[in-house]
Formats: structure tokens, C-alpha cells, sequence
């Protein structure tokens, strides 16, 4: 596997986690809610199957490899990002912005 080149920020950040330097302000109470929405979002109970070209699955693994994620996890997100109408088309918005 390729490794990751940090900047001076990002290795600091990685340091603290690895070193369990972070606290959590979340209530208990904020996290449920957040597991139970999350629960009710991503239930997985359907199957599906469908046909890449070679190159744009290699660019998926690739892009989830760098997300830290399982590649079928940001196939999921992606898909669901689009139909909840959350997935946003950014050379679109650059495009749009440059023309004003």
C-alpha cells in the first residue's frame, strides 16, 4: 500500500489521535440520537448489482483507500448523497461561480 504523505498540521493531528488526545463533547443523550439516525439511514437490507469499467472502479477503491472506507461504503454514501439530493456537483459549482 502507498503511503501517505503528511503535512506538518496532519501528522500533529495523527500524533493526538494515536496518542488518544482527543475528548468527546457529545452528550450521551446527542449520540444516541445521532446512532439512531444513522441506524435508520444506512440499514442496508437490499442487494444490488451493477457493471464499472475497470478504470472507474480502480478511481473508486482508489478515492475510499484515501477516505479511509470500504469502496462499496462510498459507493453506498454517494448513491444515497443523490437521491436525498445532498450530492453536490462541484466542477459545476466552480463553473457556475466563474461565471458571474
Amino acid at each position: 500500500m502507498k503511503k501517505v504523505k503528511l503535512d506538518q498540521e496532519e501528522r500533529s493531528l495523527l500524533d493526538d489521535f494515536e496518542n488518544s488526545n482527543f475528548e468527546s463533547t457529545l452528550t450521551d443523550k446527542r449520540k444516541r440520537e445521532i446512532q439512531s439516525s444513522a441506524e435508520v439511514a444506512f440499514k442496508k437490507d437490499k442487494r444490488i448489482n451493477i457493471r464499472l469499467s475497470g478504470h472507474d472502479l480502480s478511481a473508486i477503491q482508489r478515492r475510499a483507500l484515501e477516505e479511509g472506507i470500504p469502496y462499496q461504503t462510498l459507493v453506498s454514501s454517494v448513491l444515497h448523497k443523490y437521491v436525498s439530493g445532498t450530492l453536490q456537483d462541484i466542477t459545476a459549482n466552480k463553473l457556475a461561480r466563474r461565471a458571474k
